[in-house]
């Protein structure tokens, strides 16, 4: 079920929609906060007070945990901010038709405005660049099918119209959508190749954060396979195949096996490489920021044409500050 929208006589926006396998498990609020960017959590969390919103027809708290195939029914009051605005901000378009874009998304972007994020985003770029996207998710977030993180680079899905957007999205539902990452951690993988398996959910005490967790009652099932690309002392490149595209999913599952992402503040504790963690005795003014965020990169990216029927594969470039911190670990650390 596609969502559905329509007015109350008062000038009330309500939607229906269904909530999605990748969704299970999410408490009602948070699902709202990501499905209504244009709302903060205190704001979903007054709606749902008041009995504005319903799942399966009943009045549902904000703690419940939605389920594949809920109808929930919301009525939103007014947006709390303007619509997003046409910005003339450089764009890497890796494959472009009248149907569908696939851009290559810098480090420090957000992909669609939220709170905090107003402009700048990358829904702000794609809409000076295309004349026409898909609306399917609402006005906050045209031509978004699929999300990455802000810090994490790479290839990232856009559609322009309508059918496109929704079968697209049908493909990354049932997991037919090729996605490979690079990465660099901090640690070495034990093994060339092999798979992380462990449920993922919303850590206990952070909200910010996700965790893995053996509670089958709590948490959604996520499964990453990864193969080494070149070892160094202390640090991996590593491939990385991601079946399930819960969030975080990979930063997650690499730290819970004592590598995590290298410079990834949230969960390996630092926010950046330097010349001199490589090589203690450097000279200060010799001294440089190697990787400036998480070292993580969405490489390739694999997936049937809605309406071509053509497999479509496109490829991001490493970018300068893998290509630097590469160079370096090569340098001083084989």
């Amino acid at each position: 079920m596609q969502p559905t929208i329509s007015f109350t006589p008062t000038g009330a926006r309500v939607v229906d929609l269904s909530v999605k396998c990748r969704a299970e498990g999410i408490r009602l609020d948070h699902y709202l906060v990501s499905a209504f960017s244009g709302f903060s959590r205190s704001v979903i969390q007054k709606v749902i007070s008041t009995s504005a919103v319903r799942v399966n027809d009943s009045p549902a708290k904000a703690s419940y945990k939605v389920r594949a195939g809920d109808l929930i029914h919301i009525e939103l009051p007014e947006p709390t901010h303007d619509l997003p605005v046409p910005e003339d901000i450089p764009l890497d378009v890796i494959y472009e038709d009248e149907f569908l874009a696939v851009v290559n998304k810098p480090s420090d972007m957000v992909v669609h405005p939220a709170k905090g994020h107003w402009s700048g985003t990358l829904v702000n770029a794609l809409q000076f660049h295309f004349s026409q996207l898909s609306h399917v998710n609402g006005d906050y977030r045209p031509g978004i099918v699929h999300r990455l993180d802000r810090d994490t680079s790479g290839v990232i899905l856009v559609a322009k119209e309508e059918q496109a957007h929704r079968e697209l999205s049908a493909q990354f539902e049932h997991r037919k959508i090729f996605k490979e990452y690079t990465a660099i951690t901090a640690g070495v993988l034990e093994r060339d190749s092999d798979y992380i398996e462990g449920r993922i959910t919303r850590h206990a005490h952070d909200r910010v954060k996700m965790m893995v967790t053996d509670d089958e009652d709590d948490g959604k099932d996520a499964c990453s396979y990864y193969e080494v690309v070149e070892r160094f002392k202390g640090f991996t490149l590593v491939r990385i195949n991601p079946r399930t595209g819960r969030t975080h999913q990979i930063r997650v599952h690499l730290a819970s096996v004592g590598c995590p992402v290298l410079a990834d503040k949230v969960y390996g504790g630092r926010d950046c490489l330097r010349l001199s963690d490589l090589v203690p005795e450097l000279d200060t003014e010799a001294d440089q920021v190697l990787m400036p965020r998480q070292a993580l990169h969405a490489s390739r990216l694999r997936f049937h044409h809605p309406h071509r029927h053509e497999m479509i594969e496109t490829e991001a470039p490493l970018p300068p500050e893998f290509q630097r911190t590469l160079a370096a670990l090569r340098q001083y650390r084989r």
